[in-house]
């Protein structure tokens, strides 16, 4: 693979599952919710507008979805919501704090015959002390290179990140679920991208525009274990 010099690989529901754990607190989030009001309160679509306008002050990460629940519940309820409730928003964020680390099928394979080929490195973002959790746990750490735990992913992160690699973006293969963080800011900068779609994707990360010249550096894969071959015809081309 003389033509790709590194491989980056996302963490979450990439390696392993991540947005299951989200998606049950939402729906509790939401049980809650519902003994206050009345009808269709909005609480998801108003719930992810406050995760929104919270990203640039939390940053991503169960922490953050913690604080704008509470924010949120205090909105929607119209300060109605018990400090027993509030509580329970409170205990939603530690389990998902604790959740186990599943690896996802064939990934581990996957990054294993990569690595035997290529440097890989891991890039992920989110809470720190979680983040560096589910790596320790998760038992892979010791096939990447380096593993970066960023607050953004986005054009500027990825130029930084290739600058200390000192790897051209046309020698860099990023792999990962989500398009607007994993794939589209490295086709921007004229790298590649190999896309592992994720059964479930926050709404945030499905905020992405891919242009048609962008595009054909750009793989969708139906699973890990086509990541190899992938990789070889991309370094073909």
């Amino acid at each position: 693979m003389a033509s790709i010099k590194m491989v980056g690989f996302d963490a979450d529901d990439t390696l392993w599952r991540s947005q299951d754990y989200f998606d049950r607190a939402q729906r509790d989030f939401e049980g809650i919710i519902a003994a206050y009001v009345n009808g269709d309160a909005r609480t998801a679509e108003r719930l992810y507008a406050v995760e929104k306008a919270n990203l640039a002050v939390f940053g991503y990460g169960v922490k953050g979805m913690a604080l704008s629940m509470i924010e949120a519940a205090i909105d929607i309820t119209g300060g109605r919501i018990s400090a027993a409730d509030v509580h329970r928003i409170v205990s939603l964020a530690k389990d998902m704090l604790r959740h186990p680390v599943e690896l996802l099928p064939g990934v581990r394979e996957a990054v294993e015959a990569v690595a035997a080929e290529l440097p890989v490195v891991m890039i992920t973002k989110g809470d720190l002390f979680h983040q560096e959790a589910k790596v320790r746990d998760s038992g892979m750490s010791s096939l990447f290179r380096r593993i970066e735990i960023v607050s953004e992913k986005d054009v500027p992160t990825y130029r930084r990140l290739l600058e200390e690699f000192a790897i051209a973006p046309s020698e860099f293969v990023m792999v990962g679920n989500s398009l607007r963080s994993d794939i589209a800011p490295v086709l921007e900068i004229g790298g590649w991208g190999m896309h592992l779609p994720y059964h479930l994707t926050w709404e945030h990360e499905r905020e992405a525009v891919v242009s048609a010249a962008d595009g054909t550096r750009l793989r969708t894969l139906e699973s890990a274990a086509e990541l190899p071959a992938a990789l070889r015809s991309v370094a073909a081309a």
